[in-house]
């Protein structure tokens, strides 16, 4: 190296304007994150080629958020055994070639093979570029910066119901993949050549390698995704193999944090949250991220469950939703350094409850304005609320701290997003079961209405069939109302403890430090 002075980790800056350097960065980060989405409505299609089951094809799903979520907490490690530049290239490299193996896959094994590389290389992309962003603008720039990233983590997973869909029916399943194949070779190639490490990310020869750590998390990560994917399908703690593995995702996951703590050469740095900026800002994260992936899984199915929309009209309705992400990105990007940060995750968190309680206000007597006008401050709220969260988390960390840190968020940030898409599924079911059981003892002869109604329908239906068949069908038709009825009042509650659980978390943000403001 030269004798040149190398500047301190606070001062450095790269050499390229940082506008360039992240545009190939988030070319990155939205086919990933468009990933996690996109092939959720091609699932039948996928299952039907393989011949393979719902169950076996929903490991097409978790196989990707398992391979993810294992690397992304070893994002730090892996960036100093290659260099963060190097390592980040060699993601985007992987996720690409994995993409091009999951539309060549002929059998569900081989798919789901081809899922897990797709997860290892992509796991890594997220974190890096964030603390990319993060560290190439200036503290007082940063909002301007995260709006951008904002909008690829909340517009992708947005997109891709509403894109596998349309390449689904319009071309053939392998498209939904094969679209990232140039994407991501264009990706890797600029990012090769325009970014920069800097002194602290550069490639280290005396790193040891935390086995045991390694090994506790691809065993907690593994079952824990396993239990919340198939636990309510289970019944839950009813099957013993489902308490046996959550018994062993516990064990693995206190026997982690442990390493963690006492081994020196550890996978990350778990230091990162004496910080109270990161601490109350990862937590808000986790929920906000738990209710985007529940109301994205909720939402369709409650529109073709009980409205009858088919599968690409439902995820289109999720579209009123980016445009309000848009909105907020823009807003935020222009009065993120005038405005408290504090006061706009409120007001986020805000639009993103009320829109909850708008959606628990449904019946299936609404129109599409019904759905896209709480779709569209919901995801407003979503940008204004995510954006300068994820600005205020990191503000009083160290720029050399930003690799980990912004690795251990997005590990939790998944987590919450599983924790949500399980958590729904088993309210959906237990709220339903719970109305059906309230509203049961009103299908009674004591009941008035009751027996005026099967009478009225037995008599329209004795003109087809004999009176007595008539009025069986007739109960059955008004228990199926019943039904109905239950399950609309458990889409009803699911939506409103989600929109209060935002409200919730908002005094969360008094542990806050004030924001710097940018002097205008």
């Amino acid at each position: 190296m030269s004798n040149e002075q190398v500047p301190t980790n606070e001062e450095w800056r790269p050499s390229i304007n940082p506008w360039v350097m992240i545009m190939p960065v988030m070319v990155a980060v939205f086919i990933y994150v468009l990933d996690g989405t996109i092939a959720n409505v091609a699932l039948p299609h996928m299952a039907g080629s393989f011949s393979a089951t719902r169950d076996e094809s929903m490991w097409i799903l978790t196989s990707y958020l398992i391979a993810a979520g294992i690397v992304i907490p070893a994002v730090d490690f892996f960036s100093k055994v290659f260099g963060r530049k190097n390592f980040f290239v060699i993601s985007i490299m992987l996720f690409t070639f994995a993409s091009m193996l999951c539309g060549m896959a002929k059998s569900i094994e081989f798919m789901i093979f081809a899922r897990v590389l797709q997860g290892f290389g992509g796991g890594g992309i997220v974190p890096i570029s964030q603390a990319i962003i993060l560290e190439s603008f200036p503290k007082e720039k940063r909002g301007l910066g995260m709006s951008i990233f904002g909008m690829g983590v909340i517009l992708a997973p947005i997109v891709g119901p509403v894109l596998g869909g349309w390449i689904t029916d319009n071309w053939t399943w392998p498209w939904i993949f094969y679209i990232n194949v140039p994407f991501g070779c264009i990706a890797a190639i600029l990012c090769h050549k325009i970014i920069e490490d800097p002194p602290y990310a550069k490639r280290r020869k005396d790193v040891k390698i935390d086995f045991k750590g390694f090994i506790y998390l691809t065993i907690w990560l593994t079952a824990f995704q396993t239990f919340l994917d198939k636990g309510n399908n289970a019944d839950w703690f009813n099957a013993p193999w489902i308490c046996w593995t959550f018994a062993i995702s516990a064990v693995a996951c206190i026997l982690f944090f442990h390493s963690q703590i006492t081994n020196k050469d550890s996978l990350v740095d778990l230091s990162v949250f004496k910080d109270k900026n990161f601490s109350a800002g990862t937590t808000i994260q986790v929920v906000v991220q738990a209710v985007l992936y529940s109301s994205l899984a909720i939402l369709p199915q409650f529109l073709q469950s009980m409205l009858g929309y088919t599968a690409f009209l439902s995820g289109a309705t999720m579209m009123p939703r980016g445009f309000g992400s848009m909105v907020a990105m823009v807003l935020t990007a222009t009065i993120s350094n005038k405005v408290d940060n504090r006061l706009m995750t409120a007001g986020g968190l805000a639009l993103i409850g009320a829109a909850g309680l708008a959606f628990g206000s449904l019946n299936l007597q609404i129109s599409n304005m019904n759905v896209a006008i709480p779709n569209f401050f919901m995801g407003m709220g979503m940008g204004l609320a995510m954006v300068p969260l994820m600005n205020l988390s990191v503000e009083t960390l160290k720029n050399e701290q930003l690799t980990n840190a912004t690795g251990i968020q997005n590990l939790l940030k998944n987590i919450g997003g599983a924790i949500g898409t399980s958590l729904v599924a088993t309210m959906l079911t237990r709220f339903a079961q719970v109305h059906q059981y309230m509203m049961v003892g009103n299908l009674s002869d004591l009941n008035t209405v009751f027996v005026e109604r099967v009478q009225a329908t037995t008599g329209a239906l004795s003109l087809y069939v004999q009176t007595d068949v008539a009025r069986h069908m007739a109960e059955y038709t008004v228990y199926g109302q019943l039904i109905k009825q239950s399950t609309l009042w458990a889409f009803i509650d699911s939506f409103r403890v989600f929109g209060i659980l935002c409200f919730v978390v908002i005094p969360l943000l008094l542990f806050f430090k004030k924001s710097k403001k940018q002097s205008s």
